[in-house]
């Protein structure tokens, strides 16, 4: 499999914990002010959230995605994976099956024509945040019968 495995700080897998307010510091609950006035339309731009509520944009931009309301909750995360594929009756229906097993809900299919016995399909799916391995995951995928290659093309959260 020729999968590269997301590296950066926003796409490691993160744990979660439940934590009451008054016990985050003030730059995470200042940090949810600024999505609290951006999602309202109060102000039109992150400098005039940051300005209102005395932090820096930096900051902002540092803890945005990693802290939440609980009724937010993390969102699904966006896997978009190339495979070479056998071009024999009941290859994808398997493979899409599969991502159906893993908890993944299949948001487009780009599938090109078969060349030479293999077909290259691209396949974007949702998965619930914080309940999957993508290493599992794309090893579960390599080893559909039929699937030549697994390649991750996209991993958001």
């Amino acid at each position: 499999m020729s999968a590269s495995l997301p590296r950066g700080p926003r796409e490691r897998r993160s744990d979660f914990f439940l934590v009451a307010g008054e016990c985050l510091p003030v730059v995470l609950r200042k940090t949810l002010q600024v999505k609290e006035l951006l999602r309202s339309g109060a102000v039109a731009t992150v400098g005039e959230a940051t300005a209102q509520v005395g932090i820096s944009r930096s900051a902002y931009y540092k803890y945005r995605d990693g802290v939440f309301p609980l009724a937010e909750g993390p969102q699904d995360r966006v896997v978009t994976v190339h495979f070479l594929l056998e071009h024999r009756s009941g290859v994808l229906s398997a493979l899409l099956s599969q991502i159906a097993n893993l908890g993944g809900n299949v948001l487009t299919i780009n599938q090109g024509i078969p060349v030479g016995g293999v077909a290259n399909v691209t396949v974007a799916f949702a998965v619930p945040a914080g309940e999957f391995n993508l290493e599992k995951l794309l090893d579960s995928l390599q080893a559909c019968i039929g699937v030549r290659k697994v390649e991750l093309v996209l991993h958001k959260d």
